[in-house]
C-alpha cells in the first residue's frame, strides 16, 4: 500500500514539475555566441561587404532591423538551420556569406581549382617536352664539338712533338 502511495506521489510530482520548478527560457542577446554564429552566416545587403554580425549598426539601418529579427526568431526557439532556410527562401543564396555545399554552388567553387590544376599539369608536360627536344639537339652539338676538340688536341700535340724534335 505504501509503495502505491509513493508511486502516486512521484507521478503527481512528475506531472506538475513545471509548476514546481519554473524554468525560464534563456534570452539571446547581441553579444551571445549563438547570435554570432547565426548572424555571421548572412551577408549585409547594404553593400559594405561584411556579414550582419560585423556590420556597423551606426551606419547601416538594415543591419539593426535584421539583428532585431534574428534575436526575436532565436528567442522564439528557431534554430540556426531554420533561420538560414527562412532567409534563403526570401533573398536566395546571395545573402549567405559562404555558399551551400551542394549542387551548382559546389561546382562553381571547385571547378576553377580543377581547371587551374589541369592547366598547370599541361604546362608542365609541354615544358618538359621542349626541354627534352632541346637536350637532344645539344647532345648532337656536344658530340660534334668533342670531335673538334680531339682534332685540335691532336694537332697541338703533333706541333709540340715537332718543336721538341727541333731542339732536342
Amino acid at each position: 500500500m505504501k509503495n502505491k502511495i509513493y508511486i502516486g506521489l512521484l507521478v503527481i510530482a512528475f506531472i506538475f514539475q513545471g509548476s514546481i520548478f519554473p524554468v525560464e527560457a534563456r534570452q539571446i542577446n547581441y553579444k551571445s555566441a549563438e547570435f554570432k554564429a547565426v548572424a555571421s552566416q548572412f551577408a549585409c545587403t547594404c553593400g559594405c561587404g561584411q556579414d550582419h554580425y560585423e556590420c556597423d549598426p551606426n551606419t547601416c539601418n538594415l543591419t539593426t532591423e535584421f539583428k532585431k529579427d534574428l534575436v526575436e526568431m532565436m528567442n522564439k526557439g528557431w534554430d540556426k538551420d531554420k533561420i538560414r532556410e527562412y532567409y534563403v527562401n526570401i533573398y536566395g543564396e546571395e545573402i549567405l556569406t559562404s555558399p551551400e555545399k551542394s549542387g551548382f554552388s559546389l561546382m562553381a567553387w571547385v571547378l576553377p581549382f580543377i581547371v587551374l590544376g589541369a592547366a598547370a599539369a599541361a604546362l608542365f608536360f609541354i615544358i618538359r617536352k621542349w626541354v627534352k627536344k632541346k637536350g637532344a639537339e645539344e647532345v648532337v652539338v656536344t658530340e660534334y664539338e668533342n670531335t673538334e676538340d680531339e682534332v685540335e688536341g691532336e694537332i697541338l700535340s703533333s706541333m709540340i712533338d715537332e718543336e721538341r724534335k727541333k731542339y732536342l
